[in-house]
């Protein structure tokens, strides 16, 4: 082959390679995570959003149905423990704690009366007995009927004496009546509703049948986060752990919480979601400032924790246990790793990888995929 055609194969063969150079796929910029060392937690979350609750709150109705005869509160009034809410109308009842007080003074007159009489008696037989033993001229007949009748008005004063007592007892059985009519606070709290006008009439609820109570009462010196938690998560909880509250209300975490109380049954409202309900107290004042009774809340339970470990954010992690690495030739390559602690935001590498590996962020991206030529944004 002459040299002219050799330099015709040459100048051709560059002018292949060029092209297929041209051509080749360009590489695909992704954004790049570097492994290194920060803090790992191990934690979890409820399934379904929870809830900002009083630690007491009473739904209050009378004991007995009837007319509303007085409201003495308004809906947000704060109130004090045995504080007068509520009265049904009850002028009947009163009338009887009337009687009966007029009674006892008539009973207590008729006891004073009888035991006076019964103390002469008495005396007046004790009189006799001595007379008849210095051998005065006393019958038999006379002391006998003197004792007898000493002994008589003494049973009488005791009888006279339980009579008031009697009367007492029937004084508290119509005060209580009045009292069934009333609606008390039970605690200091704050009036969150109220369900009654003067006038309307109120019953109580029937077994079984709920019905709007006519005053929800409120505690909100003291407020706690109920949460469902998944049964499979439920079981590594344990009362007294940190955790951290946040609300749709409100931006940042709350995380002064420690879980208070944990349900021992597990809860079937769901078939395919059975949960366990836990309580989570916040104990920073400045965490409750703002908080009401009713906010949707979320918990995250803090279940381990390391200081310093080597991590990947959940968003480099693909599927389970694996990303994609960036090799020193810039082409993507699928590697496993061992998984430790683990939570929403990062998770720990035991082993696989190596502290300054570049594994791509965004595994969604499309086109992302082992063997793949990249670059950094």
């Amino acid at each position: 082959m002459s040299r002219s055609a050799l330099i015709s194969l040459a100048v051709m063969g560059v002018i292949v390679g060029a092209y297929y150079y041209a051509k080749r796929p360009k590489p695909v910029e992704v954004e790049v995570y570097v492994l290194t060392d920060g803090e790992v937690k191990a934690t979890v979350s409820n399934t379904r959003v929870g809830t900002v609750k009083a630690c007491r709150r009473s739904y209050l109705a009378p004991a007995t149905g009837g007319q509303v005869a007085a409201l003495h509160v308004a809906e947000g009034d704060g109130v004090k423990r045995n504080q007068l809410l509520l009265e049904i109308w009850n002028e009947d009842l009163k009338a009887q704690v009337e009687l009966q007080s007029a009674q006892i003074k008539v009973n207590r007159a008729n006891a004073e009366q009888i035991c006076e009489l019964a103390a002469g008696a008495g005396r007046e037989a004790d009189r006799l007995v001595k007379l008849q033993k210095s051998k005065q001229f006393v019958s038999v007949d006379m002391v006998d009927k003197a004792v007898t009748q000493a002994k008589a008005q003494q049973a009488s004063c005791r009888s006279a004496r339980i009579n008031v007592e009697v009367g007492i007892a029937n004084l508290n059985v119509a005060k209580a009546a009045v009292e069934r009519t009333m609606i008390r606070a039970p605690f200091d709290g704050v009036v969150a509703e109220v369900n009654a006008e003067v006038g309307e009439f109120v019953t109580p609820s029937p077994p079984g049948i709920l019905t709007l109570p006519p005053i929800d009462l409120l505690d909100l010196s003291c407020l706690f986060v109920s949460a469902p938690i998944d049964e499979v998560d439920a079981a590594q909880i344990r009362t007294g752990m940190q955790a951290c509250v946040s609300l749709d209300a409100f931006s940042g975490e709350r995380c002064s919480g420690k879980v208070s109380r944990i349900a021992p049954y597990v809860l079937e409202k769901e078939k395919q979601a059975r949960t366990v309900e836990i309580e989570v107290m916040l104990t920073d004042p400045k965490d409750l400032e703002g908080l009401m009774p009713g906010y949707s809340a979320d918990v995250e339970v803090l279940l381990a924790r390391k200081d310093s470990a080597l991590r990947l954010p959940a968003e480099a992690i693909l599927g389970t246990e694996r990303v994609l690495l960036i090799g020193a030739d810039g082409v993507l390559e699928e590697r496993r790793f061992e998984p430790g602690l683990a939570n929403w935001n990062f998770t720990e590498v035991v082993s696989g990888l190596d502290k300054g590996d570049r594994v791509v962020f965004s595994v969604g991206q499309e086109g992302i995929e082992a063997g793949v030529a990249v670059r950094e944004k």
